[in-house]
């Protein structure tokens, strides 16, 4: 299966000086594999705010190898259909986050995010999540459920396991 990457994973990689090493090994892994999907918005959102044109100009080629996949309107009336729904149930997300939901949906492609939102909407929206072996990079953020709870289906961390 093919998998979405996400801005934070492709930031974590290509912008970040100290870039998180479960993240890189797993990204070359999806990239040596075939397996790497991207849509423009995500190619648009990590190139933006980016003010020394050598690194704009080093990241765009990088990138320049994985071709987008043709985002469509059923795209579109998805994502807003997807982001209407999750509004009724008290979650909100960026335009981008939900159409990277829509395209991983229509297209059958699981998400490779450490975005704690997609946590919300999967609980809601027909979505995969790409975190196969790769705990040490949830277990940075505290704010996310333990690894073994996203297995089970994004639960919420029991109050035992909460920190104070």
């Amino acid at each position: 299966m093919k998998v979405l990457v996400d801005t934070c994973i492709w930031s974590s990689a290509l912008r970040h000086k100290t870039p998180d090493l479960n993240i890189d090994k797993k990204l070359k892994e999806l990239i040596a594999d075939g397996r790497l999907a991207i849509i423009g918005p995500i190619r648009q959102e990590l190139l933006s705010g980016i003010s020394k044109e050598s690194h704009f100009e080093s990241i765009r080629e990088y990138l320049a190898p994985f071709e987008d996949i043709p985002l469509t309107t059923k795209h579109f009336y998805t994502a807003a259909e997807f982001s209407n729904f999750c509004m009724k149930k008290g979650i909100q997300g960026s335009n981008t986050d939900f159409l990277i939901c829509s395209v991983a949906c229509l297209e059958n492609l699981e998400i490779f995010t450490v975005d704690g939102d997609f946590i919300n909407f999967k609980k809601h929206l027909p979505i995969s999540l790409f975190f196969e072996d790769i705990s040490g990079i949830w277990d940075v953020r505290e704010d996310l459920p333990d690894y073994k709870d996203l297995r089970k289906g994004w639960r919420k961390r029991s109050s035992r396991n909460r920190t104070a």
